[in-house]
């Protein structure tokens, strides 16, 4: 079961629950939530066993950019017997209400995932067609895109999420916790 919050009622809880942020390595160093531990959504089943220790201890609360992800994650988490708080809103929620932000040294902005994919999507379907004028058939690559959109809708996945997650860009800097440091913060 997932228990939504708001950022004013999450504020005042961060120094008693246990706050997961699943973005991309990349997306949480340039801004995450102060005291949040990066578990990115595709190594979430990794952490399973110390986030169960977690919850036993506290209350775990996942946290995203805007919300989806940690819906997802906090699913995975239902399955595992993990009870679960999120932000309403996300990442994005809490630096729009003017709350801090801490970033990793050096760290650069990074566009978030559900963006990156939007934007390679598109950019895909726009060269199917513009290709088909030259060499016809390409408008192909466009529905297969299309076909993959919707199947990514309809089981609430992301392929070409989970694969842009993995380009240098949204990988960890050098300095930001690897996830086995993060699973060792957590228990601790």
């Amino acid at each position: 079961m997932t228990t939504p919050l708001t950022v004013e009622q999450l504020q005042p809880r961060l120094g008693q629950l246990t706050l997961i942020d699943v973005r991309s390595p990349g997306e949480y160093a340039a801004g995450h939530i102060p005291g949040a531990l990066n578990v990115p959504l595709d190594r979430l089943d990794r952490a399973l066993a110390a986030l169960r220790e977690a919850a036993g201890q506290g209350e775990v609360a996942v946290v995203c950019a805007a919300g989806p992800r940690a819906e997802n994650a906090c699913r995975q988490l239902a399955d595992a017997g993990v009870p679960t708080l999120t932000l309403t809103g996300g990442t994005n929620a809490w630096a729009g209400a003017g709350r801090p932000l801490d970033r990793a040294a050096g760290a650069r902005r990074v566009w978030a995932l559900d963006r990156q994919v939007r934007v390679v999507a598109g950019s895909l379907v726009l060269a199917g067609v513009l290709i088909d004028l030259a060499l016809p058939g390409a408008r192909w690559v466009s529905a297969a895109v299309g076909g993959g959109l919707a199947f990514s809708a309809l089981t609430n996945t992301c392929a070409m999420g989970s694969v842009l997650s993995r380009l240098p860009f949204n990988r960890p800097r050098a300095g930001a916790p690897s996830l086995e440091e993060t699973l060792a913060a957590l228990k601790a």
